[in-house]
């Protein structure tokens, strides 16, 4: 060894000279088994420089470190190499991903759900509301008809045949009570038909209209009759013709006709319907004309 004398007279060992700044460390991939029984034994390939080059390596270990370290490493099963732990990343950013397109999925779940939910209800709302409303059915009543005039007389009908005419004026009148106390109804109806068995001699028709909630109306309705040919069918209107005759004359007659009540709900989403079929007997008689003929109790509701 050289020693070099410095300005005070003292040496110093070159060996003790300041070593270079230390590099980074860097990490290899481990060496096959053989490879590391051989560096566990202490043994190296010829050739292989002094111990001093392994101090200017840009590894800087030591053999003796790195043997331990390799040996550790097999010790130790858990070290994984580099592509094991970029593989493990990679698979967590699989998991992350697949945890965040799952939670969409359930979202979207959830918010079919409540939609669903909600439609049920309405729908039993709906249901409910038409069940209650069938409790409200409206009350019709026929109360009174009054013949105001009728007239035979012989006469042609359409095609020139001779026959008998008859014209006949009446008026009906109708009580209409809704005792719906949550919804308005919509009436309308057929013609009112006065018929002899299956002769129709007058008919009329009645107006529509809107009765609101727990309210009622009475509804007059003219039904009649202009140059209706009798064919000889009715033959108690023979002895019409002549006045001092008419009043003895009594005809029954049959009053029929169908009242439709339509209640909307909830807007037009819920209907609820009535139909009320209507058949009446009353008789004609010409001592009675022009006074009303009560019907209270000569009709029949379906």
């Amino acid at each position: 060894m050289h020693a070099k004398t410095d300005s005070e007279g003292t040496s110093i060992d070159a060996s003790w000279l300041p070593r270079s700044p230390r590099r980074p460390i860097y990490y290899v991939q481990s060496p096959s088994n053989h490879d590391v029984e051989k560096m566990s034994y202490g043994s190296s390939p010829a050739g292989s420089p002094a111990h001093h080059y392994y101090h200017c390596s840009p590894i800087h270990h030591s053999r003796e470190s790195s043997s331990s370290r390799f040996s550790a490493s097999l010790k130790n099963p858990r070290n994984l190499s580099p592509w094991k732990h970029v593989q493990l990343h990679q698979d967590d950013d699989d998991d992350e991903t697949d945890g965040r397109y799952g939670g969409s999925t359930d979202k979207v779940r959830l918010y079919l759900c409540i939609g669903l939910f909600f439609i049920v209800m309405f729908t039993v709302f709906c249901l409910i509301l038409w069940g209650a409303s069938k409790a409200y059915k409206p009350k019709i009543i026929v109360k009174n008809i009054v013949f105001e005039n009728f007239n035979v007389q012989a006469g042609n009908d359409g095609s020139g045949v001779p026959t008998d005419m008859l014209s006949l004026n009446s008026t009906v009148k109708i009580l209409y009570r809704n005792p719906a106390t949550f919804f308005a109804v919509h009436v309308t109806s057929t013609p009112l038909e006065l018929h002899y068995f299956r002769l129709k001699l007058a008919a009329g028709q009645m107006k529509k209209f809107t009765e609101s909630r727990k309210s009622q109306r009475k509804v007059v309705t003219v039904v009649k009759g202009h140059q209706v040919p009798l064919y000889g069918g009715v033959s108690v209107l023979a002895s019409a013709r002549d006045q001092q005759h008419l009043a003895r004359v009594e005809v029954p007659l049959n009053l029929t006709f169908l009242v439709r009540s339509r209640a909307y709900i909830l807007g037009r989403l819920v209907k609820s319907k009535f139909y009320s079929h209507i058949r009446c007997s009353v008789t004609l008689k010409g001592n009675k004309l022009g006074k009303p003929l009560n019907l209270t109790n000569s009709c029949n509701y379906d």
